[in-house]
């Protein structure tokens, strides 16, 4: 068995504000990378700001990372950075931010190199610090070494080979407060997926487990608040928070699976957010995985049976249904490394089975 996380972590509100001198220690001029408005909105992209100000660091904003970010924004925030001179990237946002500012550090530090550099095998990984700054509940981004990326080149979706682990994560729940319910149950579902793709998976262990078991049970409490019945409180958020950073601890170990390959052809073809894509295939993986194992993991979410999960992930994505062009898509561009983490038998009719159980 092995857990490596090198991240180190904090989780609580002002999070920010609170570990100042941990983050001007890793860098003397930053870029910080976010999406549009939600960072400003929310408050997160102040709170950075106003630590760098106070700690006399220089920075550049770069706010235009898309939701599934390519490798040409990648290029475009390293251009950026490198004219400024910066020796740290902080991402800000949701997993897409996250995932650029990971990718960016890699080119940023090895500004001579290409596009092409960006899917290399065997060189080191080496890039400038990163702090990551979550503020959805669903990618887990900051505590694992994954990046990926849109190459609209090749119209494929896929983490880069590089791990790159950020030196800093400050998940502060606190942000979550202004998200739309759609945001919210769109990447609680992603955490969810990586919590049950975790705990069945070939490479799963006691010490992944622990993480994913732990994970889902901090899921459980919140399906009332994904459902639109209760208001979340500060209690509530700060469980989405714990399961997705547990989340990401757990695929951090040994990856995600079937669901999470089949999405990306649901994201790319039929622009269907990350998220409620990986959940449309979980009932379909479920169903194939071990039954007493299968029971635990609905359980520990606080699904009753398959019929449980159908019902409410139909009713959180309002009666998603997805073309047969798409899903036979999906099958056909599936990678064979997803399929050899499933911790059963599995082929082309299998995952037929599996793309079309809703």
């Amino acid at each position: 068995m092995k857990f490596y996380m090198p991240v180190k972590l904090y989780q609580e509100v002002n999070c920010v504000k609170n570990h100042a001198s941990e983050i001007a220690s890793l860098g003397s001029r930053a870029v910080l990378v976010t999406g549009g408005s939600s960072s400003k909105k929310n408050g997160s992209l102040s709170d950075v700001e106003g630590v760098l100000n106070d700690s006399g660091i220089p920075f550049t904003l770069f706010d235009g990372v898309e939701q599934n970010p390519s490798t040409d924004t990648v290029m475009k925030i390293r251009d950026q950075a490198v004219d400024f001179g910066a020796d740290l990237c902080i991402g800000i946002g949701g997993g897409s931010s996250l995932d650029a500012a990971k990718a960016a550090a890699l080119m940023i530090k090895n500004h001579d190199k290409g596009i092409d550099y960006l899917y290399e095998k065997g060189n080191p990984v080496d890039t400038i610090p990163v702090i990551e700054v979550p503020t959805t509940c669903g990618t887990g981004s900051e505590v694992t070494a994954v990046s990926v990326l849109t190459n609209h080149k090749t119209n494929t979706k896929g983490s880069i080979p590089y791990k790159i682990f950020p030196s800093l994560g400050l998940a502060d729940p606190g942000y979550l407060r202004s998200l739309p319910l759609s945001v919210l149950r769109n990447t609680a579902v992603d955490a969810l997926a990586h919590l049950w793709e975790s705990l069945i998976n070939a490479h799963s262990d006691t010490y992944s487990n622990m993480t994913a078991e732990a994970g889902l049970k901090a899921w459980s409490l919140n399906r009332d608040i994904l459902s639109g019945m209760v208001r979340a409180s500060d209690r509530d958020f700060s469980n989405l928070m714990t399961a997705s950073v547990l989340g990401g601890m757990s695929i951090a170990q040994v990856g995600t699976t079937i669901p999470h390959g089949l999405s990306y052809a649901l994201t790319l073809n039929a622009g269907i957010p990350h998220g409620q894509a990986c959940g449309y295939f979980e009932a379909g993986y479920l169903s194939h995985a071990d039954k007493d194992l299968r029971d635990k993991a609905l359980s520990l979410a606080g699904f009753k049976d398959l019929d449980d999960w159908r019902e409410f992930y139909s009713e959180i994505s309002e009666q998603l249904t997805v073309s047969d062009e798409v899903l036979s898509r999906a099958v056909d561009e599936l990678q064979e490394s997803k399929m050899a983490l499933a911790p059963f038998h599995c082929d082309r009719k299998i995952l037929n089975e599996i793309a079309k159980d809703l």
